[in-house]
């Protein structure tokens, strides 16, 4: 989704106004905010270019978009047509402009429950953030929320540091298109993905061992739970955030890795997948 613009509202009643609303079709969900705000200046400017700009959206990102929407609807809602001055354009289907209506009428009476809802809970947003990530299913087992306190661009993959609860950092790499359709920036929250099987154990505490794993986290082992072949560490980080992995029985054995003794967490940043609340 698109960032919100903070400026247009009293502060205490931001997430108030912006709760998530998301169209959801059988085949999966089509989106929110931003996708709907796509299809609408497709309809308004007629040119898949002019509309991706005026979204603020790459080309490319924009025909993705464009093209799951129309997948997950099971027909078309934008067509493109050939020939003309301009060498053809785009266009919405019927069925994309009844979408819109649809999103609009809906969004006007959601803003009026939260607000209504806001007013009488206490902490409203608070609560409400965390409910969406508890939320949030995954095949994932790792889901470490955190604030970005670093953002790194590149000329085509950008480095973003999510600091954890308990001090440490965890480090992503993904593409620029990622970055901007996430709406992340330095103090955004999100939640880093990981999963088990990608996490290396190393026994011990912080060492001089370098390795090519840009995440290196350090905390002390809370369970070992071992199965026919591999074996499920769980680690207990600063700040009380757990992280699992998988290895075999013979690294926990060879490794010294049992309840209550110090080890290491190492991932690759590119094995980082990085989310936010919609």
């Amino acid at each position: 989704m698109s960032e919100p613009d903070d400026s247009r509202r009293p502060e205490p009643a931001a997430l108030q106004l912006e709760g998530a609303l998301w169209l959801q079709s059988e085949a999966g969900s089509l989106g929110g905010h931003a996708r709907i705000a796509l299809l609408e200046q497709i309809r308004a400017c007629g040119s898949i270019t002019a509309a991706a700009k005026a979204a603020g959206m790459s080309y490319k990102a924009a025909w993705d978009a464009v093209d799951a929407m129309n997948n997950l609807a099971g027909e078309p809602l934008v067509v493109r047509s050939t020939g003309g001055k301009g060498g053809g354009g785009t266009a919405l289907t019927e069925r994309a402009i009844r979408l819109i209506e649809t999103f609009r009428a809906v969004e006007r009476e959601h803003r009026k429950f939260l607000a209504r809802i806001g007013e009488n809970i206490d902490r409203f947003d608070d609560q409400w953030r965390l409910i969406g990530r508890l939320a949030m299913r995954t095949s994932a087992r790792n889901q470490l929320f955190g604030t970005v306190s670093a953002l790194r661009p590149g000329a085509v993959n950008d480095e973003v540091e999510l600091a954890l609860p308990g001090g440490q950092a965890v480090v992503a790499v993904l593409t620029r298109e990622s970055t901007a359709a996430l709406g992340l920036r330095v103090g955004s929250e999100a939640f880093a993905l990981i999963k088990a099987s990608w996490v290396m154990l190393m026994s011990g505490g912080p060492s001089t061992v370098r390795l090519s794993a840009r995440n290196q986290l350090a905390g002390v082992v809370a369970s070992v739970t071992r199965g026919a072949v591999n074996a499920e560490v769980t680690l207990a980080l600063p700040g009380g955030t757990i992280l699992t992995a998988v290895v075999t029985n013979d690294s926990v054995t060879q490794l010294g890795l049992a309840e209550g003794e110090p080890a290491i967490a190492a991932f690759k940043a590119s094995s980082v997948i990085l989310g936010v609340s919609a």
